[in-house]
């Protein structure tokens, strides 16, 4: 994509109304506008990078066995009066009447719709175990709505169901997503913590809620050193065998929040005891027959006698993600994208628009990369080289490739790392290489 074709509205000043760092830089880069207060358009930069990370999100719940589907966003109130948290769940649900009087309500979770869903569908024990899950769009109507897509009122989330005969059967599934959180948060680069958390008003009694580490995280967070040398990418992973170990493995280290830290209780010694901020980014939950029992969602067993489903449920929000990911990764001058979720692998920067031999190879380079199928975004504006550095900081592309005069003569490419900030002059066709190989 040519920049100077491109939908990238900058901003040279801080927003006033932003107060953290992925407020403001996602303000600042183009990424999003307000719409009103808590609810936000997504700009091309912005939707790119929210794609690439449900994209991360799905491949990853695919690849534990659960199956897609899509709900809609629109729900009917009967469904949460049968459940009993219709007038439980507090302001934070909009409420809404259609033209027939029907009371509805604009999703805020789908434990109810799922319910129903598999109640209507599945009858007999020999159709289980089942996780369904979807990436939908949800409103819960925030008191006060801040900090950007981290605390908004309408966010993207991506929420898994698993339904099985019998505790055994649901601590299994417990597991599967217990696993596919971890990796799905590694493959972003980002170090997500499980911690024994308070099942809330989703109710249940096993949960896990996933923090990342971040300066500026909500909430202050304690674990073991030995978390920060684990990687979950580095293990053989068999969801079809059995994951009590992975389980036992990934939640035996010390981990817990503010609330949940007892220091007179804590097994670590403070030598080895991380204290550090950290920002919610998943929550899984085991809830046994909480929805089931009263929305009557049973299966008959082989004895013709039936049985409420254990359940469980898992979410991601996959907008949050967005700014948390900016949370972990910025410096002063902008955002640094980890590459599995940056909107573009390559910024190309022609540093003399008016020069026609640097025009020249700007553009070769350009319809190279485009063959080689590297997602690149081509500063061909006809700004000041400041100007083209300070905007492709800003943005955050793992890599700039930078072509001027100087280089022109001599037959070189600079090249520039975002995150490590190394520049190197390269041979043309060896900073070529660099980029499209990685």
């Amino acid at each position: 994509m040519r920049l100077s074709h491109y939908f990238l509205p900058l901003l040279r000043e801080n927003p006033a109304e932003a107060q953290i760092v992925s407020h403001r830089l996602m303000l600042r880069a183009g990424m999003i506008r307000q719409s009103s207060a808590g609810i936000y358009s997504w700009l091309p930069l912005g939707l790119r990078v929210l794609n690439r990370v449900e994209q991360i999100v799905r491949e990853e719940q695919d690849r534990a066995g659960a199956q897609e589907i899509l709900m809609p966003t629109i729900q009917p109130a009967e469904l949460w009066r049968e459940s009993g948290r219709y007038d439980d769940y507090g302001a934070e649900m909009l409420r809404i009447r259609d033209r027939h009087e029907r009371e509805m309500l604009y999703g805020p979770t789908n434990e109810e719709m799922i319910t129903a869903i598999v109640r209507d569908t599945i009858k007999s024990y020999r159709d289980l175990p089942k996780n369904l899950y979807h990436i939908q769009w949800k409103f819960r109507d925030e008191v006060r709505p801040r900090f950007g897509v981290m605390r908004g009122r309408e966010f993207l989330m991506k929420d898994a169901y698993s339904f099985d005969l019998d505790a055994a059967g649901a601590k299994r599934s417990y597991n599967k997503m217990m696993v596919a959180y971890l990796r799905t948060f590694a493959r972003m680069g980002l170090k997500a913590i499980p911690m024994r958390a308070d099942t809330g008003p989703i109710g249940g009694e096993l949960s896990h809620e996933f923090q990342i580490l971040a300066d500026t995280g909500e909430s202050e967070v304690y674990c073991d050193k030995a978390w920060l040398a684990t990687d979950i990418l580095a293990e053989e992973v068999d969801y079809d065998a059995d994951l009590e170990p992975f389980f036992r493995e990934w939640t035996s280290r010390y981990a817990a929040t503010d609330e949940m830290h007892d220091p007179a209780k804590c097994p670590v010694p403070a030598s080895e005891l991380v204290t550090a901020r950290g920002i919610e980014v998943g929550h899984i939950f085991n809830f046994s027959t909480k929805y089931s029992a009263p929305m009557g969602a049973v299966v008959s067993v082989a004895d013709g006698s039936s049985v409420p489903l254990e359940m469980g449920s898992y979410g991601i929000g996959v907008s949050r993600l967005v700014g948390a990911l900016i949370e972990a990764n910025h410096d002063g001058a902008g955002i640094i994208w980890p590459e599995s979720v940056a909107p573009f692998r390559v910024g190309l920067i022609n540093l003399r628009a008016a020069d026609a031999k640097c025009v020249a190879a700007a553009d070769a380079l350009y319809a190279k990369l485009r063959a080689a199928g590297t997602a690149v975004l081509y500063d061909d504006r006809d700004e000041s080289p400041g100007a083209k550095f300070a905007t492709m900081d800003l943005i955050g592309l793992p890599w700039q490739l930078i072509v001027g005069p100087r280089g022109g003569a001599a037959g070189t490419l600079e090249v520039k790392n975002r995150r490590s900030g190394e520049r190197q002059d390269l041979p043309a066709e060896a900073a070529l290489n660099r980029i499209v190989e990685g």
